[in-house]
């Protein structure tokens, strides 16, 4: 195991002052080489206003900041910290991608596990060999089966309705160029006003819809003589929700002895990272204990090895749809860029935050252009398009992180800061509060998230250490393409006759507790629980250093009551026939808190405690933020 000195972060500092001092591309002294001379003489052909845009200088700026670390982000894998990281994200990813894909896989009937499964590796492949954020985790997400059925059901409607795959394989396509344009053009510097407002905003639409798919996953296991379901009993049903409920509880236990003082601190440790995972390996087998395997519940459904549904051909010959769907598919592929560009780009946002201690710089324009090839592949092959998962990003990055203790003048400062907080909000501008790192984090989110993603700290306190928790902080991530590959070798594997047995063997009812679970999980750690649950506490137990006591209860309740009004709109919206359009109105939350919030009766300092970054300025160096 190589020494975790070799994995701190380097004190360069990456500010957007430093950046903007850059000269442009334009001023550089010119080459000598015929390439660049031959380059330089076409350009003038060119409509001024068009040689003004940078096109693909964003790509090229990626690519030259990651390629220095291409070669360390295989051998830094060389960390224990990346065997738990593979599995937790492998039961994180492929179980909950299969569980959202089966309400599309029953209504379309053009889709099943193995298109899913090879989704799910294409991108972890592409992003963890070609990728510039390999730390981000890719896969088929609850969104996208929404778009995708929604597609279906108006189509569906025509009086001559074109092929289901057919036509979804243009909406693919004209997303990818759309994705192509925007990484091209530098629209991902649209990111730099992306803040946590928006960020815990649509995390509590993805936590509740992981709540809502939980419930519809047991509903869907009741006998229906409409369905003419023969396979579904009573008994499967209920004993489908006694396995969802302690599949929730066993996995909430394993997570709370994980932070609790008991046991030695090599158990608890291995309570945080392997406790899910026994959690959902015990419950399915308690299916098949006793009369609860009488009852029969009900298991995921699967297919032949490595052969799609319904017995077609791999290749998708969308070439040959009627030219009138051809255009009738762009404004769908519009949606499709919309959703991908907010969902994509905060996940990589978030597995990169401020809690987090990077020293390899992201790549999103990069990023973003692969995410165009990975959609445009999924439509030539028939699979859910994949993109950025939420909470399994983050989740990723955070079973990566390297805990150590800080010095004795560290540990000061680190507790003294909070103190400081209300006296020095008064001299700071709202912007003012920022880190490098995984230092002192902004304001009243940045601290409870780096509370929060360092709380499993008891399982590094020594024995009769019983600081230990107080004092030990992140002082690394393991910043790696490995276990994102590993874990998207995994799905591949599960395509085999064999492990497609063993998927069989797993009951829906389980899927519908992991979905709880990971949903309630997100929840408890979002800002906008946070910010409702500080209602709630005795005023004299809170904190002194609590940044809320600095803002006025009226002015948390307001901001609160936007942030669920983004939520409430788009849920609303989700469960009707408008549902394409969600987001439109996700996308929508970024300028209502750049030009609609600071409008309303907020000082600068209660917006600073409030609001924040999303991630460091490290990260969002390369998006101009």
């Amino acid at each position: 195991m190589p020494d975790d000195s070799k994995l701190r972060p380097r004190a360069t500092i990456h500010s957007p002052e430093a950046k903007d001092k850059q000269p442009p591309l334009e001023s550089s002294p010119m080459s000598q080489s015929p390439t660049a001379t031959i380059r330089t003489s076409n350009s003038s052909v060119l409509p001024p206003w068009l040689r003004r845009i940078p096109l693909g200088s964003g790509i090229i700026h990626d690519i030259r900041s990651r390629a220095p670390y291409y070669v360390s982000d295989w051998t830094d894998a060389w960390n224990y910290r990346v065997v738990p990281a593979i599995v937790l994200i492998f039961f994180a990813n492929v179980l909950p991608g299969i569980a959202f894909s089966l309400d599309l896989i029953e209504t379309t009937q053009q889709y099943g596990v193995s298109e899913v499964l090879l989704s799910s590796f294409m991108a972890a492949f592409v992003f963890s060999v070609f990728g510039a954020q390999p730390l981000c985790i890719a896969g088929v997400t609850g969104p996208i089966t929404v778009l995708n059925k929604t597609i279906y059901d108006i189509i569906e409607r025509q009086p001559n309705p074109p092929n289901y795959l057919q036509f979804i394989g243009w909406v693919y396509l004209w997303g990818a160029i759309l994705h192509w344009i925007t990484a091209a053009l530098n629209w991902c510097n649209f990111l730099k006003y992306v803040t946590l407002f928006s960020c815990d905003t649509f995390g509590f639409y993805v936590s509740w819809v992981y709540l809502q798919y939980g419930v519809q996953v047991i509903t869907r296991q009741f006998p229906s003589t409409s369905l003419n379901d023969s396979a579904s009993t009573l008994d499967g049903a209920f004993v489908g929700i006694i396995l969802a409920l302690l599949m929730l509880v066993t996995s909430f236990v394993f997570r709370t002895l994980s932070q609790s003082a008991y046991f030695h601190r090599h158990v608890r440790r291995f309570f945080a990272d392997y406790g899910m995972p026994i959690a959902l390996v015990a419950t399915s087998g308690m299916a098949y204990w006793g009369r609860f395997n009488t009852a029969n519940p009900t298991t995921l459904p699967i297919g032949k090895a490595f052969e799609p549904a319904n017995g077609r051909d791999w290749l998708v010959r969308f070439w040959q749809l009627d030219g009138k769907w051809v255009g009738i598919a762009f404004p769908f592929g519009f949606v499709l860029w919309v959703l991908f560009f907010f969902d994509h780009n905060v996940s990589s946002l978030m597995a990169q935050g401020t809690a987090f201690p990077l020293r390899k710089p992201p790549g999103f324009h990069y990023d973003f252009f692969l995410l165009g090839i990975t959609t445009f592949i999924a439509g030539l092959l028939g699979l859910p398009a994949p993109n950025g998962l939420i909470p399994q990003a983050p989740i990723h990055t955070t079973s990566l992180l390297v805990m150590g203790y800080a010095q004795k003048k560290d540990a000061e400062d680190v507790e003294e800061q909070p103190r400081n907080l209300s006296v020095a909000s008064d001299k700071l501008p709202a912007q003012s509060h920022q880190t490098q790192g995984a230092a002192v984090d902004h304001g009243e989110e940045g601290l409870h998230r780096t509370r929060s993603y360092l709380e499993p700290d008891p399982t590094q306190a020594r024995d009769g250490d019983g600081n230990g928790r107080r004092h030990e902080v992140a002082v690394a991530v393991v910043e790696q393409r490995v276990s994102n590959l590993a874990q998207g070798a995994l799905c591949l594997v599960l395509l085999t006759g064999p492990f497609l047995h063993v998927l069989n063997l797993i009951p829906r009812g389980v899927l519908a507790g992991l979905f709880w679970y990971m949903g309630a999980d997100a929840l408890q750690g979002n800002g906008i629980t946070r910010k409702i649950l500080y209602f709630f506490l005795d005023k004299a137990l809170t904190p002194a250093d609590e940044p809320l006591r600095n803002v006025r209860k009226s002015r948390i309740l307001l901001f609160v009551m936007v942030q669920l009004a983004g939520f409430g709109a788009t849920m609303a919206v989700t469960q009707t026939i408008a549902a394409i359009g969600f987001p439109v109105i996700i996308l929508l939350l970024v300028p209502l808190r750049t030009l609609v919030v600071p409008r309303l009766p907020f000082t600068a300092v209660e917006l600073t405690i409030l609001d924040g970054p999303t991630a460091s300025p490290f990260t969002m160096a390369s998006v101009g933020g």
